[in-house]
């Protein structure tokens, strides 16, 4: 039942979406509203089960809370999956049905690219509703260069914080995406030490030919020993089993929901290895999406992620401070801006 799901019970509204002529199967779950309308991507994927789907969206969507939160944006959290294979399903009819699940819920969720949806599906959604971001964005202009400096940014403040640099340091990144690709040039160029892993393998082999990395298999790239460990794949990669097997001192990436459990945040740090958290780090893509009546250039977007490294701190501090893991820590200063917008320099 979803009712007994731990984290239904923070969210404002979950809604269930089908439309038979099309195939669409879409979860949208609206976490807060009380910073604005609710922003989340749309992430397009082939679940197990509803219930996987609908774990996923919650988790997502209290993410995205946070995330907005701590960005400074005016913005709520939400988030939306749709349940299918993205090669078979993503049509012209099933973008258009979901954008009238969107317009239905009358602008409390806003929806933008994520996961297997790109910014031409954003203006297919966009011809069933207004509520859609990432419009600034072409074909060749795309968040993901955001969030890979954002990343970058953040793993720099993570190992200056313990007197550590980037170049020199040896980086185990795993997955090689949009965002991990541009990342492990940014890493490269900077002069680290790569090791990648991906389940492409073409993706690393263009990684080692152009970055000089060295390839390990896919899933292990946590067990590698590092100066840092930077998971920018699935999620949930952080975790009972895996902190154990760890050798870094920094983890630091742009994966969601790397924790498995909100105690991993807290196992990592009894292995004395600092955590960046997620949605902290990640943050890059959407501060760069513009808000209603805004145009902002590449360079502006990039501007902007100069807030993440200042954000760290603040969760460094505050970690420090009350001898907390860092992921409790950021939760904290996020909760204190969703309680009160005025309330983050008190909350340090």
């Amino acid at each position: 039942m979803i009712f007994e799901h731990a984290e239904f019970h923070d969210h404002e509204a979950v809604s269930f979406f089908h439309d038979a002529e099309s195939g669409l199967k879409a979860i949208i779950a609206i976490h807060s509203t009380r910073l604005g309308p609710s922003l989340g991507g749309c992430r397009i994927r082939q679940y197990s089960s509803t219930d996987d789907a609908l774990t996923d969206v919650l988790r997502l969507s209290k993410g995205m809370s946070y995330k907005n939160a701590l960005a400074g944006l005016p913005l709520g959290g939400g988030k939306s999956v749709i349940i299918g294979d993205p090669s078979v399903c993503k049509t012209p009819a099933l973008l258009h049905a979901f954008g009238e699940a969107v317009e239905r819920l009358n602008g409390r969720y806003i929806t933008a690219e994520d996961s297997n949806s790109t910014p031409s599906d954003m203006e297919i959604i966009a011809q069933s509703t207004k509520h859609v971001r990432n419009m600034g964005f072409g074909p060749g202009d795309s968040p993901s260069p955001v969030t890979a400096r954002g990343t970058f940014l953040g793993l720099e403040a993570a190992l200056q914080h313990l007197s550590l640099t980037i170049e020199g340091a040896t980086i185990s990144l795993e997955g090689l995406g949009a965002v991990g690709m541009d990342l492990a040039r940014q890493l490269h160029e900077a002069g680290a030490r790569l090791v990648v892993s991906d389940i492409d393998p073409e993706r690393v082999r263009v990684a080692c030919s152009a970055f000089g990395a060295r390839a390990v298999p896919s899933g292990e790239g946590h067990r590698v020993a590092a100066t840092a460990f930077v998971p920018c794949a699935l999620g949930a990669g952080l975790n009972a089993r895996t902190i154990p097997e760890m050798q870094v001192r920094v983890v630091a990436g742009a994966a969601n929901n790397q924790l498995a459990t909100p105690e991993d945040g807290w196992r990592l740090r009894e292995r004395g290895i600092l955590y960046a958290p997620d949605y902290v780090v990640n943050a890059g893509g959407v501060m760069s999406i513009p808000l209603p009546g805004q145009s902002l250039s590449m360079e502006e977007r990039m501007s902007r992620t100069a807030r993440i490294p200042q954000t760290l701190k603040q969760v460094f501090d505050l970690a420090e401070r009350e001898g907390i893991d860092t992921n409790t820590a950021a939760d904290r200063l996020a909760e204190a801006v969703l309680g009160d917008p005025d309330a983050t320099d008190r909350a340090v």
